[in-house]
């Protein structure tokens, strides 16, 4: 799986384990982002904005929200240590195009729900959304965007976004 995939290079890489984050972006890049469809998260967290976006705002919003999800999430992968995922029972139809993984991470303090919403594409399964501890991401940052949007249009969020990668680049 994906996932045990990532957590053994974590465990193997001392440089990710210092907190070296540029070399933890790279890791999911090439392990985590292929299996991802970022134009439909985007388009989901923007809601009915999505169809106000220009083509070119939309190539805009997935790459800086891409780009925004990595680097948040970065810091958290680089603190797995002795972590391993527990996958809960599962249970799909042949026929079904949209799934929920369920799983837990389990260390030395509490158990935390990690689950995965799939959507079956030309390509294989890709993930779309995630929920930690409760919070599906999408639905985070869909007020965040509504009212970024509702105050400063598209451009205003798009400008929002490379801020926000602006900053969390400037923390390495």
């Amino acid at each position: 799986m994906i996932v045990a995939d990532v957590i053994v290079s974590i465990k193997a890489d001392p440089e990710i384990q210092k907190g070296n984050i540029p070399r933890v972006v790279d890791l999911v890049e090439k392990k985590i982002v292929p299996y991802t469809d970022m134009r439909r998260t985007t388009q989901l967290a923007m809601g009915r904005n999505w169809s106000k976006a220009s083509p070119e705002q939309q190539t805009q919003l997935i790459a800086e929200f891409k780009s925004l999800l990595i680097r948040t999430y970065s810091g958290a992968l680089s603190q797995l240590r002795d972590q391993t995922v527990q996958y809960k029972p599962f249970r799909a139809n042949p026929s079904d195009t949209d799934v929920i993984v369920r799983t837990v991470v389990i260390g030395k303090s509490d158990p935390i729900p990690l689950d995965y919403r799939l959507e079956k594409t030309n390509d294989g399964w890709k993930v779309y959304d995630i929920n930690i501890m409760g919070a599906w991401l999408i639905e985070a940052y869909r007020n965040q965007f509504t009212n970024q949007i509702s105050q400063n249009g598209v451009d205003g969020l798009i400008k929002f976004l490379q801020e926000r990668n602006a900053m969390l680049a400037g923390k390495k």
